[in-house]
């Protein structure tokens, strides 16, 4: 847990360098403080109202308290381990087995369930992907998600704003840098951006699969959720593309869409595979087997 925030935080000052080395390459504080306020705004609006958004676009109603008694009993016996407030549970109608957590803070969150998990999981199964969920909550990963966003939206403003100056060589006539240096950095340092943003992202990933696994004293029962919401995914994915959705998927515990090859370089979550194998190495760890 300790090694995923240190690898958090390192990740976090290299989007900030890359930050600082574009925005003196464009030519000054005035264009980097710009871009900084004009991605702050946008990421701003999305970290306050996200929460609203994702919950109306797959049309999430609250989670019926007498039907599911026993996934309320569950979240409060957590979230008191876990000395977070009780989140709002939501449920989504969708045959897609998934679960994902929102809010910009512990008191404004909310946990939802698709219909489609509550069917295939277990008691103790469910108690896991729950845990997992909540880390998120307690491990603040939406408020680092949008610091990471606000960051890498600078520097892909900025990157734009070099391609003109490159295309037009003010940058040349003001003694800095050659039009085809300012093209070639304009063009790498987005990837590098979103690279280090999607890596902050899986950290996380790992990060609550671990504390969650620690809460819910059971290593081997989220393992075993993952692994029935990998196979439900492969097999409801032609359904789930068809809703155009794709935007949401990061907020998932497990990416509705499968990532090989040097796709998963762009993927927002870590091979399911290895989070498996992380957590019965956690088991093994806890009792020494």
């Amino acid at each position: 847990m300790f090694l995923n925030r240190v690898k958090t935080f390192i990740l976090l000052v290299g989007l900030s360098l890359l930050l600082i080395f574009i925005g003196n390459l464009f030519g000054g504080r005035t264009g980097m403080q710009f871009a900084f306020v004009f991605a702050l705004m946008i990421n701003g609006f999305a970290y306050f109202f996200s929460d609203k958004l994702v919950l109306k676009l797959y049309r999430a109603r609250p989670l019926d308290q007498v039907q599911y008694d026993w996934i309320y009993d569950m979240v409060q016996q957590l979230s008191a381990t876990m000395h977070i407030p009780v989140p709002k549970l939501w449920i989504v109608d969708s045959p897609m087995a998934n679960a994902f957590a929102t809010g910009r803070n512990p008191k404004h969150a909310s946990v939802a369930l698709t219909s489609g998990i509550i069917d295939i999981l277990d008691k103790d199964e469910l108690k896991g992907v729950l845990a997992h969920e909540l880390s998120h909550i307690k491990n603040r990963d939406i408020l680092i998600a949008t610091i990471a966003a606000t960051i890498a939206t600078t520097i892909s403003y900025l990157s734009s704003m070099l391609r003109w100056s490159a295309f037009w060589g003010g940058n040349r006539r003001r003694g800095g840098s050659s039009p085809i240096v300012l093209l070639v950095v304009s063009i790498l340092m987005p990837i590098a951006a979103l690279l280090i943003q999607l890596a902050i992202s899986r950290s996380r990933e790992y990060m609550a699969d671990q504390t969650g696994a620690h809460y819910s004293d059971d290593p081997l029962a989220l393992a075993s959720a993952l692994e029935k919401l990998q196979y439900s995914s492969i097999h409801t994915r032609s359904r789930v593309k068809s809703t155009g959705k794709e935007s949401t998927a990061h907020m998932f515990i497990v990416h509705p869409f499968t990532s090989e090859g040097l796709v998963s370089l762009f993927s927002t979550h870590p091979p399911v595979e290895k989070r498996i194998e992380r957590l019965r190495q956690m088991y093994e760890k806890k009792f020494r087997i």
